[in-house]
C-alpha cells in the first residue's frame, strides 16, 4: 500500500505541475505533509532547502528522499519514476500535435498564464515556512535568516547553494547550542 501512495503522491503532484519543479513544490508539499503526513511542514523546508542545495532537478531529488524514507529503495525508485512518468507520458502522446500548433499564438500565451499562478504559488509556500521558522525559531532569528539569504543572493550574487550550506551550519551550530549539546557561547 505504502508503494502505490508513493507513487501517486508524486504523480499527481508531477502532473499538476506546469513548469517543472518550482510549480511542483508546493503540490508535493500538500501530498507530503498535508495528505500523508509523511514529513512536518519544519522538515519538509530542511529537505526542500538541502536538495536546493544539490544538482539536478528539485522535484526528482525530493521524490527520491522522501520515497526511501518511506520505502526503502524501492520507495525511492517508485517516487522518481513516479516524478518524471507524467513528463515522460504527455511527452509521448502530445508531441505531433505540439509540434503542429506550436506556432499558433494561443499555444505561446499559456505561460504568460501560468507564470502568475506559479509566483503566486511560491509565495504561499515561502509564507507558509517564515511562519513556521517564527514559531519553532523565534521572530529575530527568522529575520536575520530573510534579510541575511536576501542580501547574500540579491546584493552580493552569491551562489545559491553557498547561502543554504551557510545557514544549515548557523542552524546546525545553533541548534546544538539551544539542545545543550554545545558548551561554548557565542
Amino acid at each position: 500500500m505504502i508503494y502505490w501512495e508513493i507513487f501517486w503522491a508524486f504523480f499527481v503532484s508531477s502532473i499538476l505541475g506546469y513548469g517543472g519543479g518550482p510549480a511542483s513544490i508546493p503540490l508535493v508539499e500538500k501530498e507530503v505533509v498535508d495528505h500523508y503526513g509523511w514529513l512536518t511542514n519544519q522538515e519538509f523546508s530542511e529537505v526542500l532547502a538541502v536538495g536546493n542545495s544539490l544538482p539536478g532537478p528539485i522535484a526528482t531529488k525530493l521524490a527520491a528522499y522522501i520515497g526511501y524514507t518511506e520505502g526503502g529503495l524501492l520507495g525511492s525508485f517508485i517516487g522518481l519514476f513516479a516524478t518524471v512518468a507524467p513528463s515522460i507520458i504527455l511527452m509521448l502522446l502530445l508531441m505531433a500535435v505540439l509540434l503542429k500548433y506550436k506556432d499558433k499564438p494561443q499555444v505561446k500565451n499559456i505561460s504568460i498564464i501560468v507564470r502568475p499562478v506559479i509566483a503566486v504559488l511560491l509565495g504561499v509556500m515561502t509564507f507558509d515556512f517564515a511562519k513556521d521558522s517564527v514559531v519553532s525559531l523565534g521572530v529575530i532569528y527568522t529575520i536575520v535568516l530573510l534579510v541575511g539569504s536576501y542580501l547574500l543572493l540579491e546584493k552580493l550574487k552569491w551562489h545559491p547553494a553557498l547561502v543554504i550550506l551557510i545557514a544549515l551550519v548557523i542552524g546546525a551550530v545553533t541548534g546544538l547550542y539551544n539542545s545543550g549539546e554545545l558548551t561554548f557561547a557565542f
